[in-house]
């Protein structure tokens, strides 16, 4: 005997042009398109998803601080001093990817940066956008961030 959960229920209907879905996908896009123009990014060969993090203290470390070669992208919840780094709390890192298809790597602008990463982790590589203003440029952090006897 079936049970009340069993029902089938009704299909959606298929959205209309102009529905509420369309509308939605459209401002997807436009927003994206605009993101990407605020910051000068070129999209080429892949489509790399744009990750917010403006709540995030970050810093790049290693490498180009202009052009990200060679660098590793680092960003907390916590703002970053010497303690919080030997702490290791909350503290997420990556390589800035570089790809021969991307024009740069790192966008900067008076207020906000862009930040292609590779994660590391499960093949995502996202453009990370940071807030300029919590951007460490602390030599000696960075500088023990990168230190491999702990500090």
């Amino acid at each position: 005997m079936a049970s009340k959960d069993d029902t089938v229920q009704p299909t959606p209907e298929a959205p209309s042009k102009g529905s509420e879905l369309e509308e939605l996908i459209g401002a997807y896009f436009t927003s994206k398109r605009a993101i990407h123009e605020f910051f000068g990014y070129k999209e080429g060969w892949v489509d790399i998803p744009i990750s917010d993090e403006t709540e995030h203290y970050w810093m790049l470390v290693g490498g180009d601080p202009v052009s990200g070669e060679g660098a590793t992208c680092v960003w907390s919840p916590e703002p970053m001093t010497i303690d919080t780094l030997r702490a290791g709390n909350s503290i997420y890192s990556g390589p800035v990817y570089t790809q021969r298809f991307l024009q740069k790597w790192v966008y900067r602008t008076p207020s906000h940066t862009m930040v292609s990463v590779d994660t590391e982790c499960d093949g995502n590589k996202f453009l990370m956008i940071f807030d300029a203003k919590k951007e460490c440029t602390d030599e000696e952090i960075k500088k023990g961030y990168s230190n491999d006897d702990g500090m």
